[in-house]
């Protein structure tokens, strides 16, 4: 460490969050968001500036470089303001408050998110990245201090008008439709109507650049085709997961997804790689390997779990937020190829590998090359003389090359905290293709980030957000108690061990308790959390789920595997809040829309009793994992008498065989003993 960073550490070095480490030798006087930092502004009466990103923002790590090292730029903003940095994926909270302050002044919003606040939290001014020089129609950074301090000294009575106006806006947005009605089923028609409108047919996906994958959308067709039988979402589905699977946005090499693509082909991405993105990714394609059964997406599936397994697993056994999109501040710098690097790499192997992946002398991304699959093994057998069984083998050992010159170089940082929420979307991820691609190492490695996020986060019945180097901060917020509560149901229906059925039924019922609105629906917020100018209330889905659909979707399927109407009522209360959005607007609210559909479905209830280690009870469960069958639920236990599991109370061995119970719409047919009598049980009643 140099003497001009240790002379200017800041109050940011005692914080775990890798983002707030970043910046923790800037010369910047920063404060990490407290009470002690508002009762500073008040006492001195100056503005808060207050910065909030996250750790793999490329424009953050700009502005930091240009503005927040600048020691004349810092001098101005420790004489005038009291400086706070948030670090987003932290506080949630705090980002989805004041980012709506700033989509309501300028119209737009991102990171680096730059808002300035009166002493009491409330927003008068802001936007996102502002430049060290003015440039491309915004005013540098320091024009920006010097306009805001001039205000703070001679409008006063202006800042606190305005202030008042923009809260009263931020409160009345947080209100939603009051109706209780469920949506009815045509909105699902109407939904995937306008969603099919809306579709990229020629690159896949929807909108044009940037273009970001959707998960959850790609999830609701599935769901149509098999509510339905009509071919055109599915055709829609597999479109998209096809040019994502083939473009540069999914690591060729490593595995995994890449942010978002900068382009509308899928081939140049924003290099930083989520949890959350690869969580619901790997979900959905290993969803669509059992519905399809396409090698490819399984292949997919894998290759993306493999990632989170590789590379953002913990020493301790969660998972990291997210990898830098830069490397030694070079964006994409460890992704990407040039022809000379592969053909040393490969040699002989080097023409197929090119053909297949797009590598060219002169690239396809300044001057170097992204990797993208260009042509299928059929063409490349044709083209190079070879049989077509043997290019995948020959592809395949040419990535292992790769890959082993790849982990070479310099890697991009990672962000090491384990985030409640996104840690659930991976264990419902991994629970998931447990079952359906037949993989039980990843049922042991989801259970064992679930004991340890519950073990770090999780005390006295209250969830906390985040986890590093020991210390857990931040209260947890709606997403964080839905999306563990939710993959923790999911990986009770993969192991049937009733400690994840426990223990994410006692995460919702916090939900019921803590977060409820009275209209319906529920806060972002504890009803016991730090109060904040709104209490905030987001209901559409972005990069993750919305809080409040995802309580819905994981409180429907409690009530299936409970048979508790209050469960139910509340899931459907939530989702008639959102209703009026669902069709106009539906991949904003394809969550929700995945809650409509279970919500309507003719759920399928399964009961197994019988010993795990029974070949008898594997052969009933082999029935249950050879499809993909979203809206039913199981459960299974060797001792009925002991469950805490309302689906099996009363269940028992017919002639002390293994056996199986399926119930629908409050019927229950006879119970059958056989692999042969419950697939043709279930065959019968999804016809």
């Amino acid at each position: 460490m140099t003497a001009s960073a240790v002379r200017f550490t800041n109050r940011l070095a005692g914080e775990t969050s890798p983002y707030l480490l970043q910046h923790a030798h800037n010369p910047v006087d920063w404060w990490p968001w407290s009470p002690e930092a508002f009762t500073r502004a008040k006492l001195l009466d100056r503005p808060v500036f207050l910065s909030i990103g996250y750790a793999a923002c490329h424009w953050c790590h700009v502005m930091e470089r240009e503005s927040f090292e600048d020691p004349t730029t810092a001098a101005e903003m420790n004489a005038r303001f009291i400086a706070i940095k948030v670090d987003r994926e932290e506080r949630p909270d705090l980002d989805q408050l004041y980012m709506g302050a700033v989509q309501a002044m300028t119209g737009g919003g991102g990171w680096p998110m730059s808002v300035f606040l009166t002493p009491d939290g409330r927003p008068f001014y802001g936007g996102t990245y502002f430049p060290a020089e003015p440039r491309h129609g915004l005013p540098s950074f320091r024009q920006v201090l010097d306009g805001v301090a001039r205000a703070w000294r001679d409008d006063r009575a202006g800042i606190d008008a305005a202030s008042g106006r923009l809260v009263a806006a931020l409160t009345e947005a947080t209100a939603t439709s009051t109706a209780t009605a469920l949506p009815s089923a045509a909105t699902l028609d109407r939904a995937s109507a306008a969603i099919e409108a809306q579709f990229d047919a020629t690159h896949g996906g929807w909108g044009s650049a940037p273009k970001f994958p959707q998960p959850m959308t790609i999830e609701f067709l599935l769901r149509r085709h098999l509510a339905t039988g009509d071919v055109r979402p599915l055709a829609i589905a597999r479109r998209s997961l096809d040019a994502m699977a083939d473009g540069g946005i999914h690591d060729q090499i490593g595995g995994g997804f890449h942010r978002y693509a900068t382009d509308a082909t899928w081939l140049v991405p924003h290099f930083e790689k989520m949890l959350y993105d690869n969580a619901q990714l790997a979900r959905v394609y290993a969803h669509a390997a059992a519905l399809t059964g396409d090698p490819r997406y399984a292949a997919v599936a894998r290759d993306t779990l493999g990632y989170l397994l590789r590379d953002l697993r913990t020493n301790d056994g969660a998972f990291a937020a997210s990898h830098d999109a830069d490397t030694e501040g070079e964006e994409g710098r460890t992704f990407v190829w040039t022809a000379d690097e592969v053909t040393d790499v490969l040699g002989p192997d080097a023409p197929l590998f090119a053909d297949a992946y797009g590598v060219t002398p002169g690239g396809n991304w300044e001057g170097r090359t992204i990797l993208s699959r260009l042509r299928t093994d059929e063409d490349l057998a044709a083209a190079h003389g070879i049989a077509s069984s043997a290019v995948e083998s020959r592809l395949a050992e040419a990535r292992s090359r790769l890959a082993e010159r790849r982990a070479a170089r310099a890697q991009p940082a990672r962000d090491d905290k384990v985030l409640a929420a996104w840690n659930g979307l991976a264990i419902g991820a991994l629970a998931d293709a447990a079952r359906l691609l037949h993989e039980p190492d990843y049922a042991r490695a989801a259970e064992t980030a679930a004991e340890t996020v519950l073990g770090g986060l999780l005390s006295d019945g209250r969830l906390r957000r985040s986890w590093k180097d020991g210390r857990a901060t931040a209260d947890g917020v709606l997403e964080d108690y839905a999306d563990l509560g939710e993959g923790l149901l999911a990986l009770y229906e993969a192991t049937w061990d009733e400690r994840w059925f426990t223990t994410g039924r006692d995460l919702l019922e916090t939900v019921l308790a803590r977060f409820a609105d009275p209209n319906g629906g529920f806060y972002d917020t504890r009803d016991d959390a730090e109060r904040l100018v709104t209490r905030p209330k987001d209901i559409q889905d972005n990069a993750v789920p919305s809080g409040n659909a995802m309580a819905a979707t994981a409180l429907l399927r409690l009530a299936a595997l409970t048979g508790e109407g209050r469960y139910r009522t509340a899931a459907e209360r939530a989702i008639a809040t959102a209703g009026a959005y669902l069709d106009r607007y539906p991949t904003g609210f394809a969550q929700w829309l995945i809650a409509l559909d279970f919500a309507h479905a003719d759920v399928v209830e399964v009961a197994i009793v019988g010993d795990r280690g029974d070949p008898g009870t594997r052969s009933l469960r082999d029935v249950l994992d050879a499809r993909y069958e979203p809206n039913r639920v199981s459960a299974g236990s060797a001792d009925v008498a002991g469950s805490g599991i309302p689906l099996l109370e009363g269940r028992v061995t017919r002639d002390g065989r293994p056996t199986a119970y399926v119930c629908r719409g409050f019927t229950c047919r006879m119970p059958v003993t056989t692999a042969e009598e419950l697939a043709a049980e279930l065959a019968d009643r999804a016809a």
